[in-house]
């Protein structure tokens, strides 16, 4: 991971995302404290255009792996009827 400063990011864009686009990662720091990470996007062409617009205008974070891992698939759900479900999702969302 590539490391610079707001100044040296400023004055040298280009060169920093041809870079990223290469695959490596940017660490941009404001007085030696980092505050921000650049990533490259990876198969951006499993997202749909209005995926990747949401995701220009902050809006939306792309996923950084675009599957879900096959462990997660063979995990026991859980055993509950839909109304203890639908309680929890109304307390939850009347916490605040």
């Amino acid at each position: 991971m590539r490391t610079t400063n707001i100044a040296e990011l400023k004055n040298h864009l280009s060169s920093f995302l041809a870079d990223v686009k290469r695959g490596e990662e940017i660490l941009i720091s404001d007085r030696n404290q980092p505050i921000a990470k650049i990533v490259p996007l990876h198969n951006t062409s499993d997202f749909s255009a209005e995926e990747l617009a949401l995701a220009a205008a902050g809006i939306l974070r792309l996923p950084e792996e675009s599957e879900v891992p096959a462990s997660f698939l063979k995990e026991k759900r859980p055993n509950l009827k839909s109304e203890t479900a639908i309680k929890a999702i109304i307390d939850e969302r009347d916490e605040d």
